[in-house]
Formats: structure tokens, sequence, C-alpha cells
């Protein structure tokens, strides 16, 4: 019992020291706490003992004292309280030595954070946030302003009788399906009225002097490994050189061959096909806009005969000659719909190759009146995707078809199961891609779902042609992405370019070895897939597209 008494003793004078102030006679100024923050007391030991007994029977009679408390005046609680309160003469408003600490921590730490640049490098860290994509090119549509009705009033509220309404007739499901699919353009030749300008406006005249540019004496240059390592190496991307030139995700672009300037274009996935001159002035920032399809622009490539001619291919079923000199969309080829891919297969690009989804290569000369075939063989029933001619032998082609590519000759196509020449077996998976390469036709370039690039020699054009690399790439790009294939450079027999997964966003050349010869890479100008790149024909150019209609370009 001694022992807990002691204790009790004990912890009644640590409360007594800490509430017991220094000079009780000292006059105490009194301030109301709304006014005033409350001030560290000093205090001291004197008269403990004297305020034990006091204390004890305080807490004795507890119960007394709280109702006495609460008969007492409101008014006289809140001058008790206060009347704790004391100021000191210590030069610093009346601040404790604990206060007088606590400010001196805060200076030094403000200190310490300012000689560290931290403030600094806050402002710096939110600059590097991810930058805005460029707002070259296309211009965005600005909404309509929206019509100010007047307010709603119930007809009961004005005392009038609600109108009996009948609903209409349910719409048949024919008619929604019919709605849902954009209609296909009319067959004929189309107007090429840009749809970025003034109704009526007629084509830039700069446009067809560009377009009409003979670039037969720059033709590429060979380089050997080093110096075409070098030239990659000089290439880079600025904020002027990406710009918005479709209004959805790409499917398809190609280098107009003229190098007075930059003239590249491209198509969409709703039939658009744009024009894009690289520093130009027509347009929106050199970009004019046109709509001959209505369905995706899977394929598209300059002549090379007559540089003035630009043909696109749709899934919608059309095959298009844009004519900046008559300033119209002649019509090639057309069927029901399903077109994939096309290749010339003569020197004047007057004869084509024409592949479709339902695995059919059709033979179209486009010096025959009308828009239809001369021949229609069917390959494979699984479909293709991809037709590629050989540079020289002119009569062979290369098919993608499910998990194989097959060369074919166009003198022995039979109208039903044609015999290929010879196929490159070892895919596991579809093949999105199969190109000759570009000078001699000695290789061939394939891409693979199964994630693996191959390179076949196609020297002897027999079954006996061996695979000679093979280059893990990720090819999963998902559903809102394009394709990833891998193109050859057509300056270079032994290089190809193709698009990357992986990040930061990149575009990768390789050689036919398999090994890495450059990565283009900016973290501030590329930052989204790029998965359709092609190479300009004899400069040192590359352009790259991605899902949102923007084309970056690689110059020297």
């Amino acid at each position: 019992m001694s022992t807990r008494r002691n204790k009790r003793v004990a912890i009644l004078k640590a409360q007594l020291l800490e509430r017991t102030p220094v000079n009780q006679e000292e006059e105490v100024r009194r301030s109301s706490r709304n006014i005033l923050a409350p001030k560290r007391l000093q205090y001291s030991p004197e008269d403990i003992t004297a305020e034990i007994p006091t204390k004890k029977r305080r807490t004795k009679t507890h119960d007394d004292k709280n109702t006495q408390n609460k008969k007492q005046d409101p008014t006289k609680e809140e001058d008790a309280e206060s009347s704790d309160v004391e100021y000191t003469s210590n030069g610093h408003g009346g601040l404790s030595a604990y206060e007088l600490e606590r400010l001196e921590n805060i200076r030094q730490n403000q200190a310490f954070l300012s000689s560290i640049n931290l403030l600094q490098a806050t402002e710096e860290l939110k600059q590097l946030t991810r930058p805005k994509p460029s707002q070259r090119g296309l211009m965005r549509s600005q909404a309509a302003a929206k019509e100010v009705l007047p307010a709603r009033k119930s007809l009961r509220l004005q005392n009038k009788e609600a109108e009996v309404l009948t609903l209409p007739p349910e719409p048949k499901q024919t008619q929604i399906y019919e709605q849902s699919v954009r209609l296909k353009k009319p067959p004929g030749p189309l107007p090429m009225d840009p749809i970025n300008m003034e109704e009526g406006s007629k084509l830039p005249s700069q446009l067809l002097k560009l377009c009409s540019e003979d670039s037969t004496e720059d033709r590429k240059v060979a380089l050997d490994l080093k110096e075409y390592s070098s030239a990659l190496k000089n290439m880079r991307i600025t904020e002027e050189t990406v710009a918005k030139v479709v209004k959805d995700r790409i499917f398809s672009a190609a280098f107009h061959p003229c190098t007075s300037s930059t003239l590249m274009a491209a198509g969409d996935k709703w039939g658009k096909v744009c024009l894009w001159n690289l520093g130009g002035d027509w347009g929106d920032d050199g970009v004019l806009l046109f709509e001959p399809h209505s369905r995706p622009v899977g394929c598209m490539a300059f002549s090379r005969a007559h540089p003035t001619h630009l043909l696109s291919l749709s899934y919608d079923g059309s095959l298009r000659c844009m004519d900046v000199e008559k300033a119209v969309f002649d019509d090639v080829y057309d069927i029901e719909d399903g077109l994939k891919t096309f290749d010339f297969m003569s020197y004047d690009c007057s004869t084509l190759v024409v592949g479709n989804w339902y695995g059919e290569v059709a033979i179209v000369d486009r010096r025959t009146p009308g828009n239809s075939h001369e021949s229609l063989h069917s390959v494979d029933p699984k479909g293709l995707r991809c037709v590629s001619v050989h540079p020289l032998q002119k009569q062979y082609f290369a098919v993608a078809e499910s998990k194989i590519v097959s060369v074919y000759d166009s003198r022995c196509l039979k109208k039903s199961q044609s015999r290929a020449v010879f196929q490159l077996h070892g895919h596991s998976l579809s093949v999105t891609s199969a190109y000759f390469s570009p000078c001699t036709g000695n290789r061939v370039l394939t891409s693979c779902m199964d994630n693996n690039i191959r390179i076949y020699d196609t020297s002897a054009m027999t079954n006996k042609s061996p695979l000679l690399t093979t280059v893990r790439h990720d090819m999963q790009t998902g559903r809102w992405l394009s394709k990833l294939s891998a193109v050859w450079d057509p300056k270079q027999e032994d290089c190809f370019v193709v698009g990357s997964m992986s990040k930061p966003r990149r575009v990768q050349v390789f050689h036919e070895s398999g090994r890495l010869q450059h990565s283009f890479m900016d973290e501030e100008n590329l930052n989204t897939v790029l998965s359709v790149t092609a190479f300009h024909p004899s400069r040192n150019i590359l352009l790259g597209g991605n899902a949102s209609g923007r084309l970056h370009v690689f110059s020297d």
C-alpha cells in the first residue's frame, strides 16, 4: 500500500511542478485566446509541499467542484483560462525558448533546400512531363455553337392538357446495318477537291510542277555499310517535321521521288488520302486532304514512269489513280469489296497484280478501257496479305499467304489451284508481308506474327531457297495499331527498316545479317508506335506513320 501511495505523491508533485507559476504576485495581463496565441509559461517548483494537501482535498471533492463550476458565469471561465497567458520581456515578442528553437530549425531547413536547388528541380520536373503531340498539319474541327433553347415548362403548371404522342415504328435490322456502313464512292472519275480547304478551291499550281519533276538523274547510290550507318546517325527529327496529315489511323504511306522538296502521301482508316509537302505553305502547313475511298487505304505507290500518278487501293474494293495533271481520281479497278494489296508488273507501271482478302490475284491492265481485270486466279483459299513483284524478272511475284510465302509465275497461272514455282517455309503463324529486295531480288524479307523477321536467299529461284537470318522482333500491336511490316530501303540492297513496340519508342534499321544498324529515337518528338515506315528512294529521309494520323520525318 505504501508503494502505491508513494507513486501517487510523485505523480501529484510532477503535475504541480508543471502548473505552478514562477511569481504569483506579479501582475498578469489578461487577453482573449481568439486574439493572441497562447504563450509558453514559465514555472517554478517553489511551495510544492504546501499545495499537496490542497490537491488531495480537491481530488476527493471532485464531484462537488464540477457542480460549482456549472453554476459559474461563462465570462469568468474565459477570463480564468486567459489569465494563464504571460508576456515576457526577452525582445522576441514574448516567444519562448522552444518556439525560438523551432523557428531557427525552419530557417535552417529552408536554407538547406535553397542550397540544393530543390525548388528549381521541382519546376524542371514539371516541364519533363509527356510533351503534347505536334499541332502542325490538319486543324481540329471546331464544334458548332449550340443553339440556346428556351427553358422547358411543365404543361401541368401551365394548366394545359398533356399532348398524346405516338411512337414511330421501330426500324428494321437491315436499316440499322445500312446506317452503320459507310457508303462506297460511286464508280468513275472523282474530282480532286481538298476537303480541308474552302469549297471550290483549286489545287496549288506548285503541286503539278513538283509532281512533274524528273528525278531520273538523281538515282540512288549504294553505300558501304560504314558510310550507310554514318548517314543514318546524321538523320534527325524536329518539331517541324511532325504533322497530323490525316484524321485517323495511317494504314499506308509513300514518298514521291522528287528531290527538290519532300513530298509524301498517306492513307488512313476511312478512305482519306493526303499529300504533304514538308515546309509547304498550301493547305494546313502543306497538307492537302482528299477522300477518294470509304474504307482503309491498305496500299499506295507513286508510278515510277508517271510521277504525277499516285495509285491507292482500299478495302472497299476500289483501286484509283490520283492524276495531278487532270486533277481527278481515275477508276482503275473495282470489285464489291475486299481489296488488300497491289504491285506493278511492268516498267511503265501499266500492268498490276492485285490481291484481295479472298485469296485471289487479279492481273489488271490500265490501258484497257473499263475498271475490270484481265484475268483472276485463286491461289490461297485462306486469304493473302501482300504481293511483291521481282524487280528484274517481272513475271515472278511473291504472295504472303496464311503460313507460307509462295512465288508464282504469272505466265503459268490457272483459274484455280495454280502451282507455285517455289515456297518459303518456316513460319508458324500468319505472314503479314513479304518483299523482294529492291535491286536484284536475291532476298525475300518476311514479317510474321510469330514475332520473327526472316530473310531468305532467292537468287536461285528454286525450292532450295535457304533461310539466311531470323531476327526476333515483337509484332503484337493489338487491334488499335496497324500491323508492323519490315520493308527494304530502296537505296540499300541489304538493309531494312521496321517500327518497334519497345520503349522508349523507336524505329530500327537492320542489316540482312540481323545486326542492328541504328535506332531512331527522340524523347521529345517520338512518343508513339510508328507502324508504317518507308525510306525515300534517293535521299536520306525516313517517314513513319502512327495511329493518330501523324507522320514523323527523319532527315539529314
